[in-house]
């Protein structure tokens, strides 16, 4: 077929399988649309919370838009105010995480090719506190 559609909501939650549902949903809806080449995730980042872990890309560079929600995005040492309808560019290289602000969830799309084994996990405190 030459086209999917699938309700991100419908795609399954990998925070739960992986222990992270007390601060964030994240659905990759990729697979289910059968896409090839594009990397599509949806995130929401809990009320007050921030993700559990921050990530980096070798290859890909990625876009993420704030669908509602308010909050901070850390790209490497920089900390930003972001809310609803900024689209941020991340470049390949660049460690990233997102908080929440205290009394909404943020919910955002990011976008960008799909590389297999191009994600690395960074488990170290990148907010600093």
């Amino acid at each position: 077929m030459s086209y999917s559609i699938k309700n991100l909501r419908d795609v399954e939650d990998s925070a739960v399988k992986f222990g992270f549902s007390d601060s964030q949903e994240s659905r990759f809806p990729r697979g289910d649309l059968e896409a090839e080449r594009t990397g599509l995730a949806y995130h929401i980042v809990k009320a007050g919370k921030r993700q559990p872990f921050a990530h980096r890309h070798d290859q890909a560079e990625e876009i993420t838009v704030v669908l509602s929600g308010h909050g901070k995005v850390k790209l490497d040492d920089d900390v930003r105010d972001i809310g609803p309808r900024d689209a941020i560019r991340i470049a390949p290289g660049v460690v990233r995480a997102f908080a929440a602000a205290p009394d909404e969830d943020l919910e955002i799309v990011v976008f960008g090719p799909h590389h297999d084994k191009d994600g690395e996990l960074v488990h170290d405190d990148v907010w600093g506190d």
